[in-house]
Order: C-alpha cells, then structure tokens, then sequence
C-alpha cells in the first residue's frame, strides 16, 4: 500500500495530507529529499490530533518518501530530553496501533532533527536508550 493509501484510511488524518514537505512549515528546510518527485506528501500529526489527544506528548511529523514512511520529531536535542523523546515516541506507537493501523504496516523509521544542535553524547546512556528504540538523531535528514 503506498502512504497516501495508507493517510487516506485513517480518518484522524486523512484531512491533513499535504503534497511534498509543506506539512512541516519552517521544519521543512531541516528535510533533504534527494529527489523531490519521490517525495509523497506529509502530515503534521501534532497539530492534527491535538484536539484529540491534548494532553498527550504526541510525536510530531509524519513524510512518506520513495515508498518509506519517516516520522520525525523536531525537539532541542539535550540528554536531559531523551525521556520526553521517548514519551512521544510510545505515544505515536500506540496511536499507530490504535487509530493508524494501516499506516503502521509501512515501512517506516523513526528520526530526531535536533533543533539547536546535538548535544548527546555517542556511547552515553542517552544515545544508547534512543538507539534501542530505533530512534536516530540528526542535525538535518537526508532521506
């Protein structure tokens, strides 16, 4: 199934599709599609499902690109927000399996822009948690 089938299934997000990377606003220069025309649209689940969930620590983008699924957090990237990262990322594993079920089947990966910076350790505690949970943790990424 392709992620605009899969976004098109899934009700609290279907209406929040947007063609290339413009979903993101601002956060869209910190995305490096080497070929725009693989890129297959985004979604701005933050802001789309916060009326639902408005008090949750919900995840932040999600980019369909050349048949993958990435979904990115854009956050300050300090070892003392690892914890509210992964917060947000059970969060979107749980919405995934509740109201995206489809979605979820896509092949996807799971990326941390930092905002400001990286400022995690490689071999720390921190960037060992993110890496068992599948997390990656970019200054900008390149799909």
């Amino acid at each position: 199934m392709s992620f605009k089938k899969a976004i098109e299934n899934t009700p609290l997000l279907k209406n929040a599709f947007e063609k290339g990377l413009k979903a993101l606003g601002s956060n869209s220069s910190k995305v490096k599609p080497p070929d725009t025309s693989k890129c297959e649209g985004s979604i701005d689940i933050d802001t789309t499902v916060k009326s639902i969930y408005p008090n949750d620590s919900r995840w932040d983008y999600v980019v369909g690109y050349d048949g993958k699924t990435y979904f990115i957090e854009v956050h300050t990237a300090k070892t003392d927000e690892v914890k509210s990262v992964l917060n947000k990322l059970q969060w979107l594993k749980d919405f995934l399996i509740k109201d995206a079920p489809e979605l979820n089947q896509e092949p996807k990966s799971f990326h941390w822009i930092a905002s400001n910076g990286n400022h995690i350790l490689s071999g720390s505690s921190q960037a060992r948690q993110l890496a068992q949970k599948g997390i990656t943790v970019h200054r900008e990424l390149r799909l």
